[in-house]
This record gives C-alpha cells, structure tokens and sequence, in this order.
C-alpha cells in the first residue's frame, strides 16, 4: 500500500472558506482528509521575492502594517468545525521575513521558542485543536529551528532534510533512512520526518505536465505528500481553471486506485518504526 497525504499551505485570518470548499469539497465527499497548514497570526504586508505582497493575503488587510490572529476569521472557524475532514497543522506565527531570513530558517533559539509557543497559544484561543504537525514558511528551517520544533510537535513536514539541519546525534540514523532505505518518511527517536518533492500543484507550472508529474512521484515513493496553496488557484481575482482541472483530476486518479490510501499524518506516522541514534 501506497500513502498519499494532502496539504494546503497559508490558509489565514485574511482566507474565505468559499476558496477552500470550492477547491476541496470533491475529495471531502470521498472521504479523503485535507490537512491545512494555517498561519496562527499572518502578517498583512510582507513582500514576496517577486515585488508584491504575498498572495495568501486577501481582503482589506492586503498591505497594511498589521498582524491578524486566526481566530479573527470567525467563518472560517465555524466551517472548519463543521467538516471533520480537514486537519489543521501549524505553519510558522506570522510567516514573515526577519532581517532577510525566513521565518524559521534562523538560529534564535528564544525568539524560534517565542514564535511556536505563540503560534500554539492562539490556536487553542482559536479553538482549534493542538496540532501534532509542524511546517515552517517556505520550508525552511535551521538547526535551531528542528530543535525548537520537534521538542513540541512529533511530526514535522517539510520539503527536504539534510543532516545539517539535525542534532549529530542523528546523523547517522538519518543517512540510514536517506541512503539506505530511501525513505521519504521517517522517524528519528520520537519525530515522524515527512518530505515531499517540493509543489507540483502549482501555478508556475504548466497544467497539462501536473499530473503526470504527480504520478511518476507517488509510484516511486512510499509516502507522497502533495502541497498546493489555495490562493494560487485565485491569483490576481480570477479563477486559474486549468490548475482547478489538475487539481481535481489529481484526486480522480487517486480515487481510481485501490493500492493508494489518502490519509492523515498522525495515521502514517504511528506506523514508522523509530531509528535510534548511533553510538
């Protein structure tokens, strides 16, 4: 049996449940889980590379000076309470740059701790439930950042992993599931490691190449986790339908396969078998 987990990052303050339940509700109706990786406080006027602000901020806030907690977004809570089929996972505080750094991928260790235990706090202000997984902005994450984090969440989703990013401890378990076992998931002592090939569901690419693209990594993984980002799928105020196509395409191919299970995290990370550390 091969794994396929779903997840949709940047879903905010500043995000209408009607983009997520436009985009989703084909796979909600097949029982498939959607896992949302949500910024617990998003920051409304940071720039992406490309010059303007960064898509995932919609509405009035666009631009403005100002941070806006999750729990603000009284409709998006009341739909995320009312479909059991999303899981929410915590995705950076602010998803901001800090002196020309991503969010994570910096070594203050006080200020990293700062940025989780708030991020946790304002979703169970939120009402919302811990979440068990951790993603960091861009994927980008210093050794400090994995310390913080994995001290607090056991699953920690991310597009890649090298050893640098690990306590020495862990290097050799690592290498061992990376060179050996070629895994794509894996635990390290207590800590469920998902990467994933970065995001083929994108509106970079061109839609006719996404789904092939998807397949040929999910037949030669034994857990695929697939990232799209909901806003990209609305850019600019106009619905981009050849990526909507891909999209749900992608979901048709997955539902057509019986040796394909689209599942949780938590599901496929009870079943790792834990690495210890070399001595």
């Amino acid at each position: 049996m091969k794994y396929v987990i779903l997840r949709d990052d940047d879903c905010n303050a500043t995000t209408p449940p009607s983009l997520l339940e436009t985009l989703y509700r084909p796979f909600l109706d097949r029982g498939m889980p959607v896992h949302l990786a949500a910024i617990p406080e998003v920051r409304t006027d940071i720039i992406a590379p490309h010059g303007e602000v960064e898509g995932f901020v919609l509405g009035d806030a666009r631009g403005k000076a100002e941070t806006h907690p999750i729990g603000e977004n009284q409709a998006l809570l009341d739909y995320l309470r009312k479909e059991p089929g999303y899981r929410v996972l915590q995705h950076g505080l602010r998803h901001e740059f800090v002196d020309g750094h991503c969010e994570f991928d910096r070594h203050d260790a006080h200020d990293l701790s700062f940025r989780l235990d708030r991020g946790l706090a304002l979703f169970a202000e939120a009402g919302l439930p811990r979440a068990s997984t951790f993603v960091a902005p861009q994927d980008r994450l210093s050794r400090a950042a994995v310390r913080e984090i994995t001290s607090r969440f056991p699953i920690l989703s991310t597009g890649w992993m090298n050893r640098d990013r690990l306590p020495h401890r862990w290097w050799g378990p690592y290498l061992y599931e990376q060179k050996v076992r070629h895994r794509s998931a894996f635990r390290l002592g207590p800590t469920a490691y998902f990467t994933h090939p970065g995001c083929i569901l994108s509106y970079h690419r061109d839609p006719s190449t996404i789904l092939p693209a998807i397949q040929a990594e999910v037949e030669r993984r034994d857990v695929m986790v697939i990232v799209s980002h909901h806003w990209e799928y609305f850019a600019h105020g106009k619905e981009n339908r050849p990526l909507m196509d891909a999209l749900w395409e992608t979901g048709d191919w997955l539902a057509g396969r019986k040796d394909i299970q689209v599942t949780h995290f938590d599901e496929v990370a009870a079943q790792l078998d834990s690495v210890v550390p070399f001595r």
